[in-house]
């Protein structure tokens, strides 16, 4: 089994159950509130160590009790955490989630801890980049970091993926160039390629953007819809399968997660991508973020 390294966010989140989203201006008042250990790349850490993967982290959060709860609960699944920075003067990184009864959800990020991850900490930290195989980054943290990151790991063979979530418009071509895998959704396509998608065809064209700049396997989410992958093979079209969501919180990072596992044990994309299918229509219909990640046996079931 190869190794993974994500390198990303740790966030505590403050989920507040909703009837719905509501708007501007509106006073709501809140079914539920609770506090559960995420982040988007200590989620997709998390998932990998959950099902059974050989994973490290590369990250920071502040000398705070929320910062060591969120290492414990890596630990916990078996991830490696001796490349998450403990830095004094600041806060840990904060997610603060509305979800309604359909399982929709918005969110509000505080970076804390996570906006001071640097160049110096990949750097330090060189020897995780060397032992692993797979790299797993998100754009949670700053993105030039992610690119210094992206172009270390191609420069030692390493198999990346990018989850280039949440979007920024206006990102380098060159920033792109020996990503194996990335997964936005369409709202984060859109962004990437600042184009409008209306029909199915802007869809495709989008995708082939990326594809063009440099991407080897672009993976566009359709939520509940399904995965569209586009490659050197052509477009294929992955259905998902049709679950009750309560909250969607997780279910991008569960499966990132599962399909960097599937591939880590030699799966082809297609069977990897089935496999975060699985994982992530799972994670769906619990609540919390890590909280939601199945284990293996379900899964498999």
């Amino acid at each position: 089994m190869k190794k993974i390294l994500v390198i990303g966010s740790l966030n505590m989140d403050t989920v507040i159950e909703t009837p719905y989203i509501p708007q501007s201006g509106e006073t709501l008042a809140g079914k539920s509130i609770a506090l559960v250990p995420g982040g988007k790349g200590a989620n997709q850490a998390y998932t990998v160590g959950k099902l059974g993967g050989d994973v490290s982290m590369i990250g920071a959060v502040a000398d705070d009790s929320i910062g060591t709860a969120l290492k414990a609960n890596l630990e916990s699944v078996g991830v490696n955490i001796s490349g998450i920075s403990t830095l004094p003067g600041t806060t840990t990184g904060q997610a603060f989630i509305t979800v309604d009864d359909n399982g929709a959800n918005s969110i509000i990020l505080i970076a804390g801890a996570n906006g001071l991850v640097s160049r110096e900490m990949i750097d330090q930290h060189r020897n995780l980049v060397q032992a692993c195989d797979i790299v797993m980054m998100q754009l949670e943290i700053d993105w030039n970091v992610v690119a210094y990151a992206k172009d270390l790991a191609v420069s030692m063979g390493k198999t990346v993926l990018i989850d280039p979530a949440p979007a920024l418009p206006g990102l380098p071509d060159s920033f792109w160039q020996g990503v194996d895998y990335i997964k936005p959704n369409e709202t984060e396509l859109e962004i990437l390629t600042g184009g409008p998608l209306n029909c199915q065809a802007d869809l495709k064209a989008a995708a082939g953007e990326m594809f063009s700049k440099g991407v080897r396997n672009v993976m566009v989410s359709l939520g509940g819809d399904g995965c569209l992958l586009m490659n050197r093979e052509g477009m294929h079209f992955y259905p998902a399968k049709k679950v009750h969501a309560v909250d969607t919180t997780a279910a991008g990072d569960c499966f990132m997660g599962a399909f960097a596992l599937a591939l880590s044990r030699g799966a082809d994309v297609a069977e990897a991508i089935t496999y975060g299918q699985k994982a992530s229509a799972i994670a769906v219909t619990r609540k919390g973020a890590q909280s939601s990640i199945p284990n293996p046996e379900e899964i498999q079931s």
